[in-house]
């Protein structure tokens, strides 16, 4: 079994604000031109202390259509609320997973018994591109609880792989998706080993959350870094250097024309001006902000 070889070890952009709740460092497709299709965007927030507040941070009443939005809390608690009546808070090891397909609204921001608290705040949200045929489907959303979770536990008490979405050793993971998508959360101890079989041509990253380790033998990675590989081999093996968390991406491409404007990822211009029309004429519901 061939080996999928390490493109590039990519450090943290520099970060910027997501409204007043997110402070986030954009992998890709902005900080870095890779493809990893069918991940359009990754924004990951680096662990940060948020002081004690009474009015919670975060981001206002706001649009999306054509993907879905995955957010992964690692550290704080973020509230959910989108004009299909959907809500939730996710806490540590939560997914929650959005679908806006035809048009959503949602705001998220920090939940409220965190916000009067405060404390470390640590998070990911993926964009992930939709087929051309389900752009214009039904909304969902898919809450996934830590507690609940798929997950494989690694030989000589080496830690577990959460399966958030995929197949890992015959177990399958929680999320339905629209194209192929492999999505998990490696928590390794120190030593812990670990060994991922991906096709050749599916877009794979690894997104190094806490700790270090080494991959196939002899590359590093810290904490905050990027793991690209490229396109040919299948094997990838990684040992933690210590106590790790390390958030698995890989994902069959989506072989279709990109538009994009601001909220709304399509295929055509004319799509997106559709999108911006149908926006201002109220046709994503209603949410208060």
């Amino acid at each position: 079994m061939e080996t999928k070889q390490i493109e590039k070890v990519l450090k943290a952009p520099a970060p910027h604000m997501v409204g007043d709740g997110f402070r986030v460092h954009n992998f890709f497709p902005g900080g870095y031109q890779i493809n990893m299709s069918p991940f359009f965007l990754m924004d990951y927030g680096s662990k940060i202390e948020f002081s004690a507040r009474k009015e919670p941070r975060g981001v206002g009443v706001h649009p999306h259509r054509g993907f879905e939005t995955v957010t992964i809390a690692y550290h704080g608690a973020v509230a959910h609320h989108d004009s299909y009546g959907n809500s939730g808070v996710i806490y540590p090891g939560d997914v929650q997973w959005m679908t806006a397909a035809s048009g959503v609204l949602h705001k998220e921001y920090h939940e409220t018994n965190y916000s009067l608290t405060g404390g470390p705040f640590q998070m990911v949200q993926l964009w992930v591109n939709l087929p051309a045929k389900d752009k214009m489907g039904k909304p969902g959303y898919q809450a996934i609880k830590q507690a609940d979770m798929a997950h494989f536990d690694v030989p000589g008490d080496g830690g577990k792989i959460e399966i958030i979405a995929g197949n890992y050793e015959g177990i399958k993971g929680n999320a339905t998706t629209f194209s192929p998508i492999e999505l998990y959360n490696a928590r390794l101890n120190k030593g812990g080993q670990a060994t991922f079989n991906f096709p050749g041509h599916y877009n794979t990253g690894f997104m190094v959350i806490e700790g270090s380790i080494k991959i196939n033998g002899s590359e590093t990675a810290a904490a905050d870094h990027f793991v690209h590989f490229g396109n040919k081999g299948t094997m990838i093996k990684i040992e933690a250097l210590e106590n790790s968390v390390i958030l698995i991406l890989s994902g069959a491409p989506i072989d279709e024309p990109i538009a994009q404007y601001g909220p709304f990822l399509m295929n055509t211009e004319a799509e997106i001006h559709q999108a911006i029309e149908d926006y201002n004429h109220g046709k994503f519901g209603y949410l208060e902000d």
